[in-house]
């Protein structure tokens, strides 16, 4: 096994200082979802009109479908709130001496891409260190990428970096492609190389995310904790937080639209994957697996598979139930670079997850909440109230209730958790950016835009979905990666 032993510490900045310090004292806040649930509640009981009319049940059954992903994410988010009252008796991070962490970057290697892989790669070899004195990043590449040059040249800066290079005539068992296609060549080349092992971890990260010193930390604090753990309590994948700081940002309005992510990391998939069986799915960025693990599952999914992370999750799910986890580490990404990309990243997620929804070969136990949650996702717009009171106005008939009056009350927790959703993770991205605070009037500008938002999420769900129906090829597709 390759590996560098690196003595003593990397110097933060000033900036890193204080990122270190935000992060360690953030914790969700609960009034920006109570606030609006008392007012929401309140005005909807005032204006409940009984009505059974076809609008009535469809406006029942479209916000009563949100409701148990909804109630899982608040139980995400007072999760973490209980756990940070309890951080003061957990044990500090510490360096990981008796691991091998290995991060694996995959990357189509085009030009417009390398900017951001090379912000990311500087950033593990810059933070990771410090906390890992074994370790190696992993550049995954296919042969004959046009940046492979200045990837090369990136890879020669640090004796950490390596690049991997998948052949052209490289196949899976099962033709798979794209990007599970490539993990699965470099999951295969740990075994052949003796990695395969209980205390080697695959950090798995996105070639447009970096890490920063919370990142390290944490993710050292949960390694070392499973040395520690009982063979009934050990874990064998947890996943972060995903963040999107400003400075990366080139849109301020698909920054704003992207403040669901790391909200969504904090509540639904809190409640999951730290629970121990990730059955809501994990992206493919900030997630740490033990490489013996990933060499039981693998990647090789087969050629339809272009969510290869919520497949690995739902796999795991079946194989090691309970056995994941979840830390309080972020990092640090880039929104698309218009809307358009924006549509057109949501499009690609929501034609993989709908047809992950429908593939037998998981068990309905273990993908019937996914189903729930991207059904959801689909129908978003039909959840607004602007929507509503459109078609309303357009068929005539401004009733605007559901069948029965207790569903005004479930929409007001779900829009209630929207706003919160919103307000929490732009409070997040903004802590991740360098000044670390909101403007002042950004919070009510996202408010303002939550119609657009939901509008957008759903076009790419109802774009992804035509896809699926349609039966068209799958395409893996990649946007242009902020710098």
């Amino acid at each position: 096994m390759a590996s560098t032993l690196v003595d003593g510490g990397v110097p933060h900045s000033r900036h890193n200082a204080k990122l270190a310090k935000r992060t360690s004292t953030w914790k969700p806040g609960i009034f920006p979802f109570l606030i609006p649930l008392v007012l929401l509640t309140l005005f909807s009981l005032w204006s409940y009109t009984p009505s059974h009319s076809p609008l009535a049940w469809l406006i029942t059954v479209c916000w009563a479908l949100p409701v148990p992903g909804v109630l899982v994410s608040i139980q995400g988010f007072l999760l973490i709130r209980r756990r940070l009252r309890k951080a003061h008796l957990m044990i500090p991070p510490a360096p990981v001496d008796q691991d091998f962490l290995i991060v694996l970057v995959p990357t189509i290697g085009r030009h417009d891409t390398y900017p951001a892989l090379e912000r990311s790669v500087l950033s593990y070899v810059e933070h990771l260190p410090e906390w890992f004195p074994y370790m190696r990043v992993d550049v995954l590449t296919e042969e004959g990428c046009e940046a492979a040059e200045r990837i090369d040249a990136l890879a020669a800066t640090s004796p950490l970096i390596r690049v991997v290079t998948v052949p052209k005539a490289y196949q899976t068992a099962n033709g798979t492609r794209f990007k599970a296609r490539a993990n699965n060549y470099a999951h295969e080349l740990r075994i052949d190389e003796g990695e395969a092992l209980d205390y080697v971890w695959v950090l798995h990260m996105d070639d447009d995310t970096g890490v920063g010193p919370d990142t390290a930390a944490s993710l050292s604090q949960f390694i070392n904790r499973q040395r520690r753990a009982t063979p009934e309590e050990v874990k064998h994948m947890a996943q972060g937080i995903l963040t999107y700081p400003r400075e990366n940002a080139v849109s301020m309005l698909t920054w704003f639209a992207d403040a669901i992510r790391p909200a969504d990391d904090i509540a639904r998939f809190r409640a999951f994957t730290g629970l121990g069986t990730p059955a809501a799915g994990v992206h493919g960025e900030l997630l740490v697996i033990r490489a013996s693990i990933e060499a039981e599952i693998g990647w090789d999914f087969g050629p339809k598979e272009i969510v290869e992370d919520a497949r690995l999750a739902l796999t795991f799910c079946r194989l090691y139930p309970g056995r994941s986890d979840w830390f309080n580490g972020r990092c640090y990404g880039a929104s698309p670079v218009n809307t358009k990309d924006f549509i057109k990243q949501r499009e690609r997620w929501a034609w993989g997850l709908v047809a992950l929804c429908f593939n037998r070969k998981v068990p309905l136990r273990y993908r019937w909440f996914l189903t729930i949650c991207v059904t959801s996702w689909i129908l978003g717009p039909l959840q607004h109230v602007g929507t509503i009171v459109f078609v309303a106005w357009f068929i005539g008939d401004m009733n605007t209730s559901p069948v029965t009056q207790s569903v005004v009350i479930l929409w007001s927790i779900s829009f209630a958790y929207v706003i919160w959703a919103y307000w929490e993770g732009l409070r997040l991205n903004a802590i991740a950016s360098m000044n670390g605070k909101r403007k002042w009037w950004e919070p009510m500008a996202v408010l303002v835009l939550l119609p657009y938002f939901s509008l957008i999420e759903g076009l790419g769900g109802i774009k992804g979905l035509w896809k699926f129906i349609r039966r068209e090829e799958n395409k893996f597709v990649v946007i242009a990666k902020p710098a």
